[in-house]
């Protein structure tokens, strides 16, 4: 049996002026355990060689990184905002289209809630302690596998199912997040401050 491709958005970043480009490994890892096949997007393609890649994959896997471009969603680039990859963000625009038009599951963690939001029309909060200031720390100093606050789940939702739990403890690395939910996306996972942390397709038949 042949396993599922998963494309994996992949980031570039500079480590001591040497641009290394992939993704964490935990992302292929955890795509392998679940018998899949894990196929990296970079961001050096071009988007009809990104799209051209994809062609051959089933389900579009869309990870953590950069900032996305404020103009994307129609706002004035914040002063404490990060540096955007233009290409990055074009091209995962590109899959995502594409992932919708051939009915291809989506799953976006991190960065990839918030590229996914834009994709369909919803806006982010660029910097989140003056823009949507809170009691609670979305981006803590600490371990990746330390727990930030209590996620509540929507009861019902694909995330809901998957989890088997309408309440987790979560960590939390982000200084951006949604806003308004875009066209179509209904929002399914909130941090007790009220901020959004899953959103998922209004369409039941829909997997993102």
């Amino acid at each position: 049996m042949t396993r599922p491709r998963i494309g994996i958005a992949a980031v570039t970043r500079d480590r001591n002026g040497q641009l290394i480009t992939g993704v964490n490994a935990v992302y292929v890892k955890a795509v392998l355990a679940a018998g899949g096949l894990p196929v990296l997007l970079l961001p050096e393609f071009s988007t009809e060689e990104v799209l051209e890649l994809f062609g051959d994959c089933d389900a579009l896997l869309l990870t953590g990184g950069e900032d996305v471009e404020a103009v994307r969603y129609g706002a004035v680039t914040h002063p404490q905002a990060g540096t955007p990859d233009p290409r990055r963000d074009a091209n995962e625009l590109a899959l995502i289209a594409d992932a919708c038009a051939r009915d291809l599951p989506i799953l976006g963690i991190c960065r990839g809630i918030q590229i996914c939001n834009v994709a369909f029309g919803g806006t982010l909060f660029q910097h989140l302690p003056s823009e949507r200031p809170s009691e609670i720390n979305h981006d803590p100093a600490g371990k990746r596998d330390a727990t930030a606050h209590d996620v509540s789940i929507v009861e019902g939702s694909h995330l809901h199912r998957i989890l088997g739990t309408t309440r987790l403890s979560a960590n939390s690395f982000h200084h951006q997040a949604a806003d308004r939910p875009g066209n179509g996306l209904i929002v399914t996972a909130t941090a007790p401050d009220g901020l959004i942390e899953g959103m998922e397709s209004a369409d039941p038949a829909s997997w993102i």
